[in-house]
């Protein structure tokens, strides 16, 4: 398996630290509104790399923290005149179920800011007593850039002061304008923690490296295997998160640094059904998640994502042909034979996730059992091998796990399903009576919602008719 590593900017062999396990770790949510698409990407990305790793044989434990600690949380609080909980309760409970929608596994662990406070502060203590990090006369606690000779190794920043000055908070307090807040002294009625460093709030980057230290850091030269994100973490965030650790605890925090691309909006091409919105809770009420799942990572991760309904749909096209050989195969056992097609898949896949050519490969294999099912319908090898290479396809991909003549139903609300399901019954009960005439007016009746119906050995099934 090989993984584009951002710091070394080349695809390197993966070899883990520990061969009993991998360790892999990717920054989540602040969870003080709806998640984006951005959100959506990463997720989907790190949610693929996890899968891929566990096909190859390795135990994964991966962990993506919640931030429920942070300055917008507490304004919009206040805004609403609600309690902090109340904003981050709510917000990590829709960041799950927009997670769930679209078929991204929950991780390992799942530690939250306001759950590891006793880790920072044992990270701060730490670098104060190793001369990396300073109290000002306000209460405040910063990193002492200058004190690290690696620092911006990771990200490979070539910042003059000005640069930093424009980057970086300035505060008359630093010894550089580069260093970073550790911990953020508080004196107003706001939301607080007590330290030993004094009343305030944990700085944003002081987290990551808190977490990683307390639940999967276990090596000498580095605490975890992978550490991920969006691009825009790389600097200032993950090369802060970096910096701690080294000089905390004398090994680097990561052997493996990979990072998505971004996502942009086509507002032109998005206007008629989304109204250019970002959130995942809009987009999943135009589109089934599994579609959204299969257009979001149908590019390769590292590049960026450019949005837009014309090739969502085109998208979609490609995801219904996989279904559409699904629902010839309805009803039958699911063979779990190795294929031609699984080794091809997962030999792509193992190439720092090169999705286009294992969209190729399942793309070869829907055609190729199309076309030898077109001349032999009663082919049992095709039909024995094709079923376990789905069933490779939803392990791997998360792609094709719905009962196939339920996903072509989407777009239609509950109520409508149910009339039509209601419908379906009273007909199947008539073809039971042998009645006919009453049997072909329901079927007219089911028809005039869009659909159409099938009756099949395993009872009667119903589809959308896209227009």
């Amino acid at each position: 398996m090989y993984i584009f590593d951002s710091v070394a900017k080349t695809k390197r062999e993966f070899v883990p630290l520990n061969p009993e396990r991998v360790t892999l770790y990717v920054c989540g949510p602040t969870v003080y509104d709806d998640a984006h698409l951005g959100h959506a990407k990463s997720a989907l990305v790190f949610d693929l790399l996890r899968r891929v790793l566990e096909v190859n044989g390795y135990n994964v434990i991966y962990a993506r923290n919640i931030t429920d600690i942070d300055d917008k949380i507490i304004k919009k609080a206040a805004q609403q005149g609600v309690c902090i909980n109340d904003i981050t309760d709510k917000f990590t409970e829709a960041y799950h179920n927009d997670m769930s929608a679209l078929g991204v596994e929950r991780p390992t662990l799942e530690p939250k800011a306001t759950e590891s406070l006793e880790a920072m502060f044992e990270l701060i203590q730490k670098l104060i007593d190793n001369g990396h990090a300073y109290k000002t006369a306000d209460g405040d606690v910063y990193f002492d850039t200058a004190s690290d000779n690696a620092y911006l190794s990771i990200s490979h920043q070539k910042q003059n002061e000005e640069d930093r000055k424009e980057r970086v908070e300035s505060s008359s307090a630093k010894r550089n304008p580069a260093d970073f807040a550790l911990w953020k002294s508080v004196s107003d009625d706001s939301l607080t923690y007590d330290s030993p460093f004094g009343k305030g709030r944990p700085g944003w980057h002081t987290e990551c490296s808190a977490m990683i230290e307390k639940h999967l850091a276990g090596n000498d030269k580095y605490a975890i295997d992978i550490h991920g994100g969006g691009a825009d973490l790389l600097f200032p965030h993950h090369e802060n998160e970096a910096a701690q650790t080294r000089c905390s605890s004398n090994h680097e925090l990561a052997n493996y640094w990979m990072h998505n691309g971004f996502v942009n909006i086509d507002g032109e091409k998005m206007s008629k059904s989304l109204g250019n919105s970002f959130f995942i809770k809009d987009a999943l009420k135009v589109y089934d998640g599994e579609v959204l799942r299969f257009y979001l990572l149908s590019t390769h991760y590292r590049s960026n994502f450019n949005f837009n309904e014309q090739d969502l749909l085109a998208s979609k096209k490609r995801l219904d042909k996989l279904y559409r050989l699904k629902k010839r195969l309805f009803g039958m056992n699911v063979s779990d034979e190795k294929t031609e097609m699984q080794s091809k898949l997962l030999e792509a896949l193992s190439d720092d996730l090169n999705v286009s050519q294992g969209l190729s490969v399942i793309d070869e294999m829907i055609a190729n059992a199309n076309e030898t099912l077109d001349a032999n319908p009663k082919d049992k090898l095709i039909k024995r091998q094709t079923t376990a290479d789905l069933a490779f396809i939803e392990k791997v991909l998360g792609f094709g796990l719905q009962n196939p003549f339920e996903y072509f139903q989407f777009g239609l609300d509950e109520i409508t399903k149910t009339k039509i399901d209601a419908l379906v019954d009273k007909r199947t009960e008539a073809k039971k009576a042998k009645d006919f005439e009453k049997s072909d007016a329901l079927r007219d009746e089911i028809m005039a919602y869009g659909v159409s119906i099938m009756d099949t050995a395993q009872g009667t099934f119903w589809e959308r008719v896209e227009c």
